[in-house]
Formats: structure tokens, sequence, C-alpha cells
């Protein structure tokens, strides 16, 4: 179950990192309300995972949900540029991910 709360705290960081954007520096209420309340649900999910989860496994994991996610809202919602260093780039990420799950009993 850990790794499931860890999987939704790494999309939850991606909801809350988009909001953010959306909330143009904390201008707009609404933005800014779902970007509380996504960061502080994605905090406590985190803590929840790393209850069994080594903290490097667990950190790593979800900062790299996180980074490959908004890199893909961005690209997909907000029209970002796509270029074959910013996606060689993710696919390192992601291997990393890959990698730090493997290495984890």
């Amino acid at each position: 179950m850990a790794w499931f709360y860890l999987v939704v705290a790494g999309a939850l960081e991606v909801i809350w990192a988009f909001s953010m954007k959306q909330s143009l520096g904390f201008t707009r209420l609404v933005p800014s309300i779902v970007t509380i309340i996504t960061m502080l649900a994605s905090f406590w999910l985190l803590a929840v995972a790393m209850r069994t989860i080594p903290l490097g496994s667990a950190y790593t994991i979800w900062t790299g949900i996180g980074a490959v996610g908004a890199f893909l809202a961005g690209v997909v919602f907000l029209s970002e540029p796509v270029n074959p260093m910013r996606i060689v780039a993710a696919i390192l990420i992601v291997s990393g991910l890959v990698l730090m799950k493997l290495s984890s009993s």
C-alpha cells in the first residue's frame, strides 16, 4: 500500500505544481487553494509512504514523478517546448525512477 500512496503523492505533486503556475504567484484564489490543498495532501501521503519505504527511494521517486509529470503537463496543457534534449532528460529521470524502485525491497 505504501507504493500506492507514494504514486498518488507524486501525482498530487504534479497537480500542485500545475495549479501553482495557474495561480500567477498566488494572485488567483481558486488555483491558490488547489495548490495548497494538493500540496498538503501530497506531503502527507509521502510521509505515510515513508513509514515503510526508505527515505532515499521515497523522496527520489516522489520528486521524479513530480518532475516528469510537470514536464508532461507543461507540454500538453501549456504548449511548452519539446525538443530532443528535454525528452532525453525525461527518459533519464524515468530510468532513474525504475532503477530506484528495483533497488528497493
